[in-house]
């Protein structure tokens, strides 16, 4: 399955610039590349045309740990801190800069970010819901919550274990926006 573009592009014998068509009853999937003008350039998605509405995205991730980082993490803690509070705001910090760090992606007006770490018998799963209300989606805000939520868990673990790997970061959901509502089978 795709995830669903962060903004509509014209048809292929389009030219770059056109507008957007009118919005359709059914989603389609894009039959192109969005971010990828005629000419096979790199482009920002104009979005320009389109509605402001509430959108929605949810991810996931799982960062696998050593059993020790499991017995810490349900007890006394790593030795850096607290793991999971520390990476639930480095995730939130990070969907709120996700423009600054994937060069093509609109800033948004972030409304939420919801990030839920938990401690499973071998991984710390993590879960981020990333709300707006704008003309483009916030999948990649969802997935860059993710990413540095794990990225911090890395962080915080690693004196323990040098061997946790990050791992199944996707996207779940998303609502709103001229394609709909989305989710993984």
């Amino acid at each position: 399955m795709t995830v669903p573009s962060r903004g509509a592009t014209p048809g292929p014998s389009e030219p770059a610039e056109a507008s957007e068509p009118a919005e359709a009853s059914e989603p389609a999937e894009p039959s192109r590349l969005t971010h990828i003008d005629a000419a096979g350039a790199a482009r920002m998605v104009d979005v320009s045309a389109k509605d402001v509405t509430a959108r929605t995205a949810r991810a996931t991730g799982r960062v696998l740990v050593a059993p020790r980082v499991i017995e810490l993490l349900r007890g006394e803690g790593v030795p850096k801190g607290d793991a999971l509070a520390t990476a639930r705001i480095a995730g939130i910090m990070g969907a709120k800069r996700t423009p600054d760090l994937i060069p093509l992606c609109h800033p948004l007006s972030v409304s939420g970010v919801k990030l839920d770490l938990s401690v499973a018998d071998d991984a710390v799963e993590i879960a981020a819901t990333v709300k707006t209300t704008d003309r483009t989606g916030v999948e990649m805000e969802a997935l860059t919550a993710v990413s540095v939520a794990a990225l911090t868990v890395i962080d915080m673990v690693k004196a323990v274990d040098k061997e946790a790997v990050i791992t199944d970061v996707r996207v779940e959901e998303k609502t709103g926006g001229k394609s709909g509502d989305w989710s993984r089978a």
